[in-house]
């Protein structure tokens, strides 16, 4: 998907200026056209296209007193990223939409506990995604997650492993993080394309399983706070949403009565 399009993501920019007068609504496209946006949405390093959003909210006067933030799919975690890693302007609340926080183990629409030939994939994948080439030019491959070992994700993951903390412990990402003031979490109950689709609420397979999930709460992540998310939650703060879409569903009336009317009047 690209920033703008406009039976998608400008479809959405455009009910939000409909529906909320007045608001500024700044929709991030990272190149010069539409067609640059989306090549960049592949192949340009999370790292890379975090540090182009943090400069152009920097630069934007409109943002200086802070913003709330919306992303859908690998957007999600990219602007959960943003929100560790560039705290100036503030951002107050982060709603992610079919995420996937955990990473992914699996390709879309290609369901590897009914198909032996999706698991057969995953696992061939399993010895590619983290060879440096891959990592530095395939976006997707920056969140692949590996549960059936966990040293080779660790280190070889270079973007979600890092903004886990699971290379590290980052304060300063435990601190950003916590700053915000809602961190809205919304799970497509049909999205055939994150798998597992327990990733867009940080839930994943458990570790050396490639079937059997953990929630977040079950979850090394939550249980030692490495991300600061169970003072999060006891402070309030996450919101667990799900409803009925696919991955490329959309129901604006379910997006202004849960995300807009909740959050954003």
């Amino acid at each position: 998907d690209t920033c703008c399009h406009e039976e998608r993501m400008g479809m959405v920019a455009k009910y939000l200026r409909e529906e909320l007068p007045g608001i500024y609504v700044l929709q991030l496209k990272i190149g010069e056209t539409e067609f640059d946006d989306f090549l960049n949405t592949v192949r340009l390093h999370p790292d890379k296209q975090i540090e182009t959003v943090c400069r152009m909210i920097k630069e934007d006067p409109l943002l200086a007193d802070g913003y709330n933030a919306i992303g859908w799919s690998q957007g999600s975690q990219l602007l959960r990223g943003l929100a560790q890693r560039c705290p100036e302007p503030r951002m107050k609340t982060l709603v992610t939409m079919s995420g996937q926080h955990q990473g992914v183990y699996g390709i879309p629409a290609c369901d590897p506990v009914t198909t032996q030939n999706c698991e057969n994939i995953r696992r061939a994948l399993n010895y590619l995604v983290y060879l440096g080439v891959i990592q530095r030019s395939i976006v997707p491959a920056t969140y692949w997650h590996n549960p059936l070992d966990s040293k080779a994700y660790v280190n070889g993951s270079s973007y979600l492993a890092d903004i886990n903390n699971e290379k590290y412990i980052n304060q300063t990402y435990i601190k950003n993080l916590q700053s915000l003031e809602n961190f809205v979490m919304v799970k497509y109950e049909n999205d055939t394309a994150v798998i597992p689709k327990e990733s867009a609420w940080f839930g994943f397979y458990k570790n050396g399983e490639s079937s059997e999930i953990e929630n977040l709460h079950e979850s090394d992540l939550y249980i030692s706070d490495r991300l600061g998310l169970k003072q999060m939650e006891k402070d309030g703060k996450l919101h667990f949403l799900s409803n009925n879409w696919t991955h490329l569903g959309f129901d604006w009336f379910w997006f202004k009565e849960n995300i807009i009317d909740q959050f954003f009047r």
